[in-house]
């Protein structure tokens, strides 16, 4: 089984929506990472007892073929792929009385969560197309002085990592302590748990490739003593993104900092897209020899192996694109697709939608 690009899984998930079954005949499969697809197999061998009391005969044998199409292939899968496993089959042939019994077996692009057999008159592609919608993470932080919940935003995935408890004392204190000395202790504890929660942020999201940026939130002051302090890394520290105002600091709090951050999210594509326009449009009027915007020249700095940025607008026609892509992927070049939501990103689209900043001059 061979790991699709994504722009090929993309290509495939068309084509795959595109096939209708007559009726409830093309079966979707989705094993989870780590789960083991002998389990899977012997389910789909239950479901093949199920089917036989299918009352129209074409339906009934469709749907034992893809079966039996589906556990064939899982007899011979020795493990399941590191990120889980997606198999789609049936028959797609749209001529009655005709059979084209497929079988498509995908690698998502990354760790699938979900288990799913069904028996429908189209396939599922939705969880894979959301995989394909990911390219930055959010680093998701909730707490006050007591709990803390540490988690991250995948597309529209949210998980929660971490839940930590600080063992700070309520306000009633222990007879015969004097109100200087509790809050002596309570304090010392809290700026404790504070490093704690820094630590554990530190461990999962600094070597984090897509990390994006860093919310945070809870009640005032914690939050703003626990930034303001500077627990955090420079690096990481340098990431945040916004500060909520929340009251809870568990999973429901998690969700609700995600909620309060939908304008936060929705312009960090944006922004991240106007300053690589900006930079290629600087590039082109100060040192234009190190930039290209033509698809001649473009597709000439590729072949030369000098592109170290293509730049693409959602708008060019699909096969130069992906011919375009295929060069840049050859030379380990950055792909950049560029939308036109924005002035920058339709001045771009006007100007030929295709460019490139370049390693080296070309002559």
């Amino acid at each position: 089984m061979v790991k699709l690009s994504n722009d090929d899984l993309n290509e495939l998930l068309n084509v795959l929506d595109s096939y209708k079954g007559r009726h409830t005949e093309l079966i979707t499969v989705m094993i989870p990472a780590d789960y083991d697809a002998n389990s899977v197999q012997k389910q789909l061998e239950a479901e093949i007892s199920t089917a036989k009391n299918i009352k129209s005969s074409g339906t009934r044998k469709n749907v034992t073929e893809a079966l039996e199409k589906i556990i064939r292939y899982l007899k011979g899968l020795n493990r399941t792929p590191v990120n889980g496993l997606v198999l789609y089959s049936g028959n797609i042939s749209q001529v009655e009385g005709q059979d084209d019994m497929r079988l498509w077996e995908i690698e998502p692009p990354l760790p699938l969560k979900i288990r799913m057999y069904r028996c429908d008159k189209e396939f599922v592609t939705q969880p894979l197309r959301e995989m394909l919608e990911v390219d930055e993470v959010f680093g998701l932080l909730v707490m006050d002085r007591k709990d803390a919940a540490i988690g991250f935003l995948e597309g529209k995935r949210i998980e929660v990592l971490q839940k930590m408890t600080s063992g700070v004392p309520s306000k009633v204190r222990a007879g015969g302590q004097s109100s200087q000395r509790f809050h002596r202790i309570t304090e010392g504890l809290t700026k404790e748990f504070y490093k704690r929660i820094a630590d554990e942020m530190k461990t999962i999201f600094y070597d984090m490739p897509k990390l994006k940026g860093i919310l945070i939130g809870g009640p005032v002051p914690t939050k703003d003593e626990f930034v303001d302090g500077e627990y955090l890394p420079t690096k990481l520290q340098n990431l945040i993104l916004a500060r909520k105002d929340l009251g809870y600091a568990d999973e429901h709090g998690i969700k609700l900092l995600v909620e309060a951050s939908q304008d936060i999210l929705a312009s960090q594509g944006i922004i991240r897209e106007k300053k690589l326009l900006e930079k290629f449009f600087e590039t082109l009027g100060a040192n234009p020899k190190m930039a290209a915007y033509k698809e001649p020249d473009v597709r000439k700095a590729l072949e030369y192996g000098a592109v170290e940025t293509l730049l693409i607008s959602k708008k060019v026609d699909k096969q130069i694109a992906q011919e375009l892509k295929e060069l840049a992927t050859n030379i380990s070049a950055n792909i950049e697709i560029v939308s036109t939501e924005t002035p920058e990103g339709e001045q771009f689209f006007n100007l030929s939608g295709i460019g490139a900043l370049l390693r080296f001059q070309i002559h």
